[in-house]
């Protein structure tokens, strides 16, 4: 009798024992359950965006390459009416049904436009009414993000935004009774034994059971974690609207994969799949999506559409036998097409090499925490027309000069830099031969030595002296040696092993000689030259030594077209950038990226040296140029090749683009490279592909053309032969005349001499008369 009395009180002391665990772990989960539910937000990735397109009369662009861009952006070439995201080709001319945005100062709604082109410009904007507009934007191709953990990305949507019929079929595969039950739904677990033996779709979690495992849980299957969401599932009822539960649950579910990036919610689900807002999927659309829930690899519709086919349409059978769409609905969603994008996946960006140029740029103004939680919009520079230039013709080069063995093994690498050439904006940036690698960025990281890109450094330095130096001041190209304490002696070469005496200064660096810029940048000053390299906007530190005169000197390409952006903005140093805007995930502006400019140089021996390094095209180291570009384009530029040939440059600008250009091996190894011959094919490949402007110097008031006897250095006219117009700062120009010149010659320089100077007195008086 003791011992039964015992056990009855033991039992008793055990049943408690587990009800108070029970209750305790009841208490903890209900903790958990409102305390993270409440208390956990989404985190949000920054989403970047390129430049948008903005249309306007005389806009530089080409039917052809609007409609690539609206292909990037996913519009259908078919009207779709009552829905924007479409356009129709016809004749020169584009009806384009632009999508609502929010821009960086203020939400543009959807927009139908007409757009007329004619000789590769827009020549014609007309809204749906046949009244002119000034401009027309497109919205801006997204081009990547800064991601949480795991790289999950979403677009955030409230249930009132999601279309009835998307919760209809959501309900009627996933949980019929989804808004009867408490969290638990003992039929469903019935349903979903039976299912083993049936083709019907039901399943056994409820929506709330299938939201705990997500949002609390792991993915493990054992009793006890089957236990937990059971129990979290009820709690979560207990506390929350079935809206709340169900709104939660439709930004959370998790729909495939796109490469590294991990697609939740049905608001990207949407964008990704059919290139459109969540609240415009049709019924087929929403049924595909819902049929993907229960497996989004096995039903990924770009690699097994049948399947997805079918799974999509036993959800609308589901939905149909439930009396939530008419059979007419069913009718017409079932005999759609599946209708997903045709584009294939960026993952977490298709340009990673300009996605690191943005996310270096922005650690320097935001928290690393914030640019992958807080659902940052930033707005960037990038030109996909200029990135696709850039990306085309570097692979399809490296990709041929392999296959030839025109510069030793294969395995050569490049990168590309282009920007615009007045605003510092960053256009375009690749990293290397393959360009989706998030990898090592060369035209960021990789520091090499520069040769001859250094040289204009040389000459803008003498062209600051006018007195001294002009472009016809004569520069010894004989032997050179360079000797220093404590250093070996240094004897540069020139590339043809040749020397050339006395050279004309703008055909010394035409040409490129080795000597004549040694002798030159010693003779100026090794310090007074470099003091002009920083102020070109070369930031890292270069060791005064003479063989800096001749590029050893280590940059990257990104640093290079730091450097050539102040030479072609005429003397103004504006910092590359690759930031507009950035807002907040609904629009608020927080922080603006404005053009910085300050004058680094005067604009006359900047405009001299502009002016020398169109003749490096026209007649010298660069003249290759004219078989990818016309002659009126008259670009500038320079090329570089290093010692033992490891690398080979090419840097210049037209009227609206700069790019730079590296060729070589990560390994450094001794080559056959030349800048003409390596990298100068690339950079006119994608210049070509671009239609540049030509670039027109704007001559500085103190400036003056004069016409030289290209024989005896002197003024010459139209009696001598070959005769060349150059500029030279007022006052510095040659007075005596060539022996060639005539007494016409002389009265053309009079009459232009005597125009000059009252344009001169009439602008100064108004200036006086006026204010400036």
């Amino acid at each position: 009798m003791a011992r039964r009395t015992k056990l009855r009180k033991f039992l008793r002391f055990a049943l408690l024992a587990t009800l108070l665990a029970a209750a305790g772990v009841t208490l903890y989960l209900d903790f958990r359950v409102r305390h993270e539910f409440e208390g956990r937000r989404f985190a949000l990735p920054a989403r970047i965006f390129a430049r948008p397109l903005e249309l306007h009369v005389g806009l530089r662009i080409p039917l052809p390459d609007v409609v690539d861009e609206l292909k990037q952006l996913g519009y259908r070439d078919v009207a779709r009416p009552g829905e924007s995201g479409w356009y129709l080709r016809d004749e020169g001319r584009l009806e384009i049904a632009l999508r609502p945005f929010v821009f960086w100062d203020g939400a543009q709604p959807p927009r139908a436009v007409s757009v007329g082109f004619e000789g590769g410009k827009v020549s014609m904007l007309r809204d749906a009414s046949g009244q002119d507009v000034p401009l027309a934007r497109v919205e801006p191709l997204p081009i990547g993000g800064i991601y949480p953990a795991g790289n999950e990305d979403r677009i955030l949507v409230r249930v009132k935004d999601v279309p009835k019929h998307l919760v209809e079929e959501l309900i009627a595969v996933e949980d019929r009774s989804f808004y009867s039950h408490h969290g638990f739904d003992p039929r469903g677990l019935a349903r979903a034994a039976r299912s083993v033996f049936s083709s019907r779709v039901q399943g056994g979690s409820t929506i709330t059971q299938q939201l705990v495992k997500n949002f609390f849980l792991t993915p493990e299957r054992t009793i006890q974690r089957k236990a937990t969401e059971l129990v979290m599932a009820v709690l979560l009822e207990m506390h929350y609207e079935k809206d709340e539960i169900l709104e939660t649950y439709l930004n959370e579910i998790y729909f495939g994969q796109d490469r590294d990036r991990a697609i939740h919610g049905v608001g990207l689900a949407a964008q990704y799949y059919f290139a459109k807002d969540v609240q415009y999927l049709s019924v087929a659309e929403s049924a595909m999506l819902v049929g993907m829930i229960r497996g989004p690899a096995f039903y990924d519709p770009y690699k097994h559409a049948a399947r997805t086919l079918e799974r999509r349409n036993l959800v609308l059978r589901e939905t149909r036998d439930q009396g939530k769409i008419s059979l007419e609905q069913y009718t017409t969603a079932r005999s759609a097409p599946l209708g997903v994008t045709g584009k294939s996946g960026m993952g977490t960006s298709p340009y990673p090499a300009f996605l690191k140029l943005v996310h270096k740029q922005l650690r320097r103004d935001y928290d690393e925490k914030d640019l992958r939680s807080e659902g940052l919009r930033i707005f960037t520079t990038l030109d996909p027309r200029a990135q696709g230039a850039a990306e085309s013709a570097l692979t399809r080069r490296l990709a041929q000069f392999d296959k030839e063995k025109r510069f030793g093994q294969p395995g050569l690498e490049g990168a590309v830099v282009i920007t615009d050439p007045q605003s510092g904006e960053v256009q375009a940036m690749v990293g290397g031969r393959d360009v989706r690698y998030a990898g090592y960025n060369r035209a960021l990281d990789a520091a090499r030595p520069v040769g001859s890109l250094l040289k204009p450094a040389i000459y803008l330095t003498a062209l600051s002296e006018p007195s001294r130096y002009t472009l016809l001041t004569p520069i010894d190209d004989g032997p050179f040696l360079w000797k220093s304490r404590g250093a070996p002696d240094w004897e540069p070469l020139n590339y043809d092993k040749k020397f050339h005496g006395m050279v004309p200064l703008r055909l010394a660096l035409a040409h490129s000689y080795n000597a004549a810029a040694a002798r030159l940048g010693t003779d100026l000053g090794i310090d007074k030259v470099l003091g002009n390299l920083r102020r070109l906007g070369v930031e890292r530190e270069v060791r005064p030594y003479a063989s800096a005169m001749l590029g050893a000197v280590d940059l990257s390409p990104f640093e290079v077209a730091q450097m050539y952006q102040t030479i072609a903005s005429g003397g103004f140093r504006s910092p590359l950038r690759s930031i507009r805007e950035v807002t907040t995930q609904d629009g608020k502006p927080l922080a603006r990226y404005p053009l910085a400019v300050e004058q680094a140089f005067p604009p006359e021996p900047v405009y001299l040296l502009a002016a020398a390094m169109q003749d490096v095209v026209r007649e010298g180291t660069g003249q290759a140029m004219k078989s990818y570009l016309p002659p009126e384009i008259a670009v500038a530029g320079k090329t570089g090749t290093t010692d033992e040939q490891r690398d080979a440059w090419f840097a210049g600008f037209s009227g609206d683009r700069l790019a730079v250009v590296w060729v070589g091996y990560d390994d450094n190894r001794a080559a056959r490279l030349s800048g003409s011959a390596a990298a100068l094919p690339i950079w006119g490949d994608l210049m070509a592909a671009l239609r540049p402007e030509p670039l027109a110097l704007a001559r500085p008031e103190r400036i003056e053309m004069v016409s030289i006897d290209p024989q005896s250095g002197l003024r010459g006219g139209a009696s001598c032969p070959g005769a060349v117009e150059l500029p030279f700062v007022q006052g510095s120009a040659p007075r005596e005349r060539a022996p060639c010149s005539g007494p016409l010659d002389a009265a053309v320089d009079a009459v232009n001499q005597a125009v000059g100077e009252t344009t001169k007195r009439a602008k100064t008086f108004l200036e006086r008369l006026f204010g400036r």
